[in-house]
């Protein structure tokens, strides 16, 4: 995936090879390039980040309900103006043949008649906190987990239905670790004054939760909760840990999940969980973490269990409580770990929420005002360029053996496409939303996924289903099903520029595309062959590839953890491995494929700017963006990308099309040696 999901485009312009034409009175097509913003202080050469985007860096201030601001953050401020349009709509008429516009309708009024929550206060949490008052020992929480594992209150450990990596033809039941109320076991774990302060005001948010709740003994409570957390985040596996798909598929039949952890009630969770009699085993993530698990869950006293368990309940519905519930819980998820100056409008909450509830019906109202067929037609033909490209590229690979590089154009041959929205309507004909039972609603609206996952299992894999929205502002690639996607709502400017020369284009969404190509054969996509079966390395490499592409692995980690966005804090390249990898070869791809376009011809130079020149500068532009130090903070312990500068800095770095498009020699600070510039695909 791409940016802290993705990017963004939209209606596309004129692509080399199209077989349309524009009409002779259109106007010439402009650079694309921010002209206003550039820095003729700083020469590209030295810095090409700053010198395309210096003037915005100095003058944008962050919106006060955001932790950062970048290009992606604007086109998804304008994609919920238009969600809210539609929404909005729906208020005044509704079509009496969709059901699905009236739940709507009245799930957004719900939540925007804020008035009618405060004399409710937490009676609509009664029913919660009864479950977990009642609890008499703890061979009951496995049940109360899978309860809460339904209606999406995290708890210890999370289920994920996804398609079985090792086993295509199959869904299965993943245990994932869960449970924590700080984004990252550094937070707990990590001797560092910023991470002291953030656990010190964490003690005091929990305290002050509980106090809301009536809790007369909150501060003893806190301090058992956060030390109950704190255990948890010790035996969690690290987040690079968790990225070696090998590592992480560990499939447990149910006869033998005992051994993993002796006398938990493993009958009441996969009996209430429904997955029982669906399917005979499941795959835990992290099976040192479940066995540890246990061991608290015996050791640690009932009594700070149900504290826990409260905690997480009020936490997860805090949003849709009274005031005092929604501004404490901003007070510290917002403002201390984000760094965030105030809460997000309440329309902009409420499309949200029916964004995450009833996305794809609100989906076809967005793709039928906003994407028309022609925009879907151009992006389709650009994916077809970069999949090109992309073939080119491995076909020259001197690293590659004969027989490594056939199978990576096997595995290129078998890549599914997605652009736009989906093709198959999703049923919410059982999900039920009753006007003025917000908390109601959203138990419902979380229920109702769980269980159209759960109806998964057992079922023939169904390769048309989305993982996105169509008005989800980002993209990904998805291993097991060998598949990549480009929702809707990327696909508008100012990713792409239907004005603009291909130049800007391709250097800003093909650069997109070629990154979410890029990650079928990234450090963990490249573990699965065309038909999305993980095998264990070397896979379909023979080993002395797998040995040349560790070496370049290697070498790139080294490249970005060498940088600090913060003072103390560098990026992790480990962690960040897999997009930086989709970075750099999505730009190399990209660049292959605007110059397949020009087809021998040179391009036009434009605002002075040759062609190459706009394409390095057009992804420069797209990466523009600032982050708070907290929000930079959660970036580099949690975030699988590199922050923006980074990713549209040292990029470039590594491409030998930038050296020459901008003349960069020994001595320019953005000079690397041949050596020393990774290149992988």
């Amino acid at each position: 995936m791409l940016q802290r999901w993705l990017f963004r485009a939209g209606c596309l312009g004129l692509i080399a090879g199209c077989s349309q034409s524009a009409p002779p009175a259109s106007p010439p097509p402009v650079s694309g390039i921010d002209m206003q913003y550039i820095d003729n202080g700083v020469r590209p050469q030295d810095d090409l980040y700053k010198h395309v985007n210096g003037k915005w860096l100095e003058t944008t201030e962050i919106p006060p309900d955001k932790g950062g601001y970048d290009q992606f953050t604007k086109v998804f401020d304008d994609t919920e103006t238009q969600l809210r349009s539609l929404i909005e709509g729906l208020q005044k008429s509704t079509d009496p043949s969709d059901q699905n516009q009236q739940k709507i309708a009245d799930l957004y009024s719900t939540f925007m008649n804020e008035a009618a929550l405060e004399p409710l206060e937490l009676k609509p949490l009664a029913g919660e906190f009864a479950r977990i008052e009642a609890l008499r020992d703890r061979d009951q929480i496995a049940t109360l987990i899978a309860h809460f594992n339904r209606i999406a209150v995290p708890a210890p450990y999370t289920p994920q239905v996804h398609q079985d990596a090792k086993d295509a033809t199959r869904y299965v039941f993943d245990l994932g670790q869960d449970g924590l109320g700080m984004p990252d076991r550094d937070y707990y774990l990590q001797d560092d004054v910023r991470f002291r302060e953030i656990r010190a005001s964490y003690l005091g948010h929990v305290q002050k939760m509980l106090t809301l709740a009536g809790d007369k003994n909150a501060a003893h409570e806190a301090r058992d909760i956060v030390a109950l957390e704190t255990a948890l985040a010790k035996v969690q596996w690290t987040k690079v840990e968790n990225r070696d798909p090998v590592k992480v598929y560990n499939k447990v039949e149910f006869p033998k999940l005992a051994a993993l952890a002796a006398g938990f009630n493993w009958k009441g969770y996969l009996t209430d969980s429904g997955v029982q009699g669906k399917v005979d085993y499941l795959v835990v993530s992290q099976p040192s973490y479940i066995t540890s698990f246990n061991k608290l869950l015996q050791q640690t006293p009932l009594q700070t269990w149900k504290s826990y368990f409260r905690l997480r309940v009020l936490k997860a519905y805090a949003p849709y409580l009274s005031k005092a519930f929604v501004d404490e819980n901003f007070a510290f998820d917002g403002m201390v770990l984000h760094g965030t100056k105030e809460n997000a409008p309440r329309w902009k909450r409420g499309a949200r929420l029916v964004d995450g509830s009833i996305g794809e019906a609100l989906g076809n109202l967005y793709v039928a005002r906003y994407f028309p067929p022609p925009y879907k037609a151009r992006i389709d033909h650009l994916v077809k360029n970069l999949l090109a490209a992309c073939g080119a590229d491995i076909g020259t690979l001197d690293w590659m053996s004969p027989e490594t590089r056939q199978k990576a154009q096997d595995k290129l041959a078998h890549f599914a496409t997605k652009i736009g929205y989906p093709t198959k309507p999703r049923d919410y004909s059982t999900l039920q939303i009753a006007k003025g039972d917000l908390i109601g609603d959203v138990e419902r609206a979380n229920e109702f996924e769980y269980r159209r996952n759960l109806n998964k299992l057992g079922q023939p894999i169904d390769r048309s289903e989305w993982g996105m929205t169509a008005q989800t502002v980002n993209a990904y690639y998805n291993p097991e099903l060998n598949e990549i996607v480009f929702p809707a709502a990327i696909l508008q400017p100012p990713f792409f520029n239907a004005n603009a020369d291909d130049a800007v284009n391709y250097g800003a969404i093909g650069a997109i595309i070629g990154h979410e190509i890029s990650h079928g054969f990234d450090d963990q996509g490249s573990q699965y062959d065309g038909y999305g079966n993980l095998a264990d390395p070397p896979g379909w490499f023979t080993q002395t590839d797998l040995d040349h592409f560790k070496a370049k692995e290697h070498a790139l980690v080294q490249q970005y953890s060498a940088f600090s966005p913060l003072p103390g804090f560098p990026i992790n390249g480990e962690l960040t491995l897999g997009e930086n990898i989709a970075d750099n070869s999505g730009l190399a791809i990209a660049y292959r494929a605007y110059r397949l376009s020009l087809d021998g011809k040179p391009a036009p130079v434009i605002d002075g700017l040759t062609g190459d020149q706009r394409f390095y500068m057009g992804f420069a532009q797209a990466w523009r963006g600032k982050l708070r130090d907290n929000e930079l903070l959660i970036s580099i312990k949690s975030d699988p990308h590199s922050p923006d500068q980074y990713r549209g800095t040292v990029t470039e770095m590594n491409q030998t099309g930038f050296y020459s498009a901008f003349g960069v020699k020994e001595g320019d600070k953005m000079f690397l040696p041949p050596d020393q510039r990774v290149t992988m695909w």
